[in-house]
């Protein structure tokens, strides 16, 4: 199902709840850094199982402690709701 579109005003409403985040284009992302390269690909499981669920799927690279997500959603050609959901949820996760 296609989500509407977040306007800008949600967008930075929502960025203002995300620390860290930021806006790139149609994506919002954040690079979190952990404490070991173990506890970075630990991190990225939590997030798969996390995505899935909401049957979301966010953009992961890891580079060795660092992990970048980005979230966008294609299908609607922006951001939505899905995204910044999701950022919560990896939020809770991350901390």
């Amino acid at each position: 199902m296609r989500m509407p579109v977040l306007s800008e005003a949600e967008v930075e409403s929502a960025l203002g709840a995300l620390p860290g985040w930021s806006r790139s284009g149609a994506e919002i992302e954040k690079t979190y850094e952990c404490a070991s390269f173990p506890d970075a690909v630990a991190f990225v499981v939590r997030i798969g199982f996390l995505a899935e669920a909401a049957d979301h799927h966010p953009d992961l690279d890891i580079r060795w402690r660092r992990v970048r997500v980005a979230l966008t959603t294609h299908d609607s050609g922006g951001l939505t709701e899905n995204d910044t959901s999701l950022a919560k949820q990896i939020e809770e996760v991350a901390s």
